[in-house]
């Protein structure tokens, strides 16, 4: 069987454990950055019966699609996104399966970057290398009111989270989520104004979708404190372009710290984001975790193997399974 696995930018998933059930087969890691052309994709995926990807790296649509007409299976690494045409797949006959997604390694990361910009520790470390002494003055958590915009699995770990540091939670979202929310001992937003003008520091962890696209304003942002900190490690997309950038210069929030950007990779050292004195920003890190790797790739390698077996689970697109393919 050949196997194509595209995106493998830090060369680490030949080191996974779950690596060696592909033993046997012909399998094919991809350490490129920079994003590859339909065309490039076309050629290095021509002889694969099965390609497993990583999280949303590569777009599959139905123009790649139809330049591999030996291709068969789709892995994808946690839940299929909208970088992948599903329908298109399902059209031509290629299996997609999905894996699990776990809550544990971007809600560690987004306490970090909340940890690292309220402290101010990078431009402190940075000015200690250069041989300066206490260049500036962080601000504990203690007492700040954590605000969370989605009270799904990772809104649940950071309002924890928060309790042990004695930060009050404040929840905005659905109906449900303020319920849950207020189950847990929390509290609920009176209003989307509220939370906003409210919350000392608040964390986006919702979903993308066509409904929650660019769902973040101007305005909302506008009506955040001066010396409030917004934390974006879902999707850069949940902000509308350009707000973000424009709301933090004009003073409201004070502070940001993003893990994900509209275009990524971002290899653009001059972005303004990347530049900007009061952003702090990592390459989305969030899912890129050792643990959190083993479980997604170990999903995606049994996925593989079971389709092969002629066993399949955990399908998105059940409708293709009966269809056949040339190759």
């Amino acid at each position: 069987m050949r196997i194509v696995i595209p995106d493998d930018y830090q060369h680490v998933i030949a080191t996974l454990d779950c690596f060696s059930r592909l033993a046997g087969h012909e399998v094919t890691l991809l350490h490129d950055v920079q994003p590859a052309s339909t065309d490039e994709l076309a050629e290095r995926f021509a002889d694969a019966d099965a390609l497993v990807l990583t999280r949303e790296r590569t777009r599959i649509d139905a123009a790649l699609l139809d330049r591999l007409p030996k291709l068969k299976l789709i892995c994808q690494t946690g839940k299929v996104s909208s970088h992948l045409d599903l329908q298109a797949c399902t059209e031509r006959g290629v299996v997609v399966t999905e894996g699990r997604g776990s809550p544990v390694a971007p809600t560690e990361l987004a306490w970090a970057l909340i940890l690292n910009a309220r402290r101010q520790l990078v431009p402190a470390i940075e000015a200690f290398k250069q041989g300066q002494w206490q260049v500036n003055m962080g601000r504990a958590l203690a007492g700040q009111t954590l605000g969370i915009w989605g009270y799904g699995k990772i809104g649940q770990r950071l309002a924890r989270y928060a309790t042990a540091f004695d930060m009050p939670v404040l929840v905005w979202g659905s109906d449900n989520s303020r319920a849950a929310a207020e189950a847990d001992g929390h509290r609920a937003a009176a209003s989307r104004e509220a939370f906003f003008a409210e919350a000392n520091i608040l964390s986006l962890n919702l979903r993308l979708s066509d409904a929650t696209r660019h769902l973040v304003t101007l305005e909302d942002l506008s009506r955040m404190k001066p010396d409030a900190l917004l934390i974006n490690v879902s999707r850069a997309e949940l902000i509308a372009p350009g707000a973000l950038l424009q709301a933090v210069n004009a003073g409201r929030p004070g502070q940001a710290a993003l893990d994900v950007f509209e275009t990524e990779p971002l290899l653009d050292p001059a972005d303004p984001l990347l530049n900007h004195p009061r952003i702090l920003c990592s390459p989305h890190l969030g899912y890129v975790e050792k643990n959190g790797y083993e479980l997604y790739f170990g999903d995606a390698f049994n996925n593989l193997l079971a389709f092969f077996d002629g066993s399949p689970n955990n399908v998105a697109n059940p409708q293709a399974l009966g269809k056949t393919r040339s190759g």
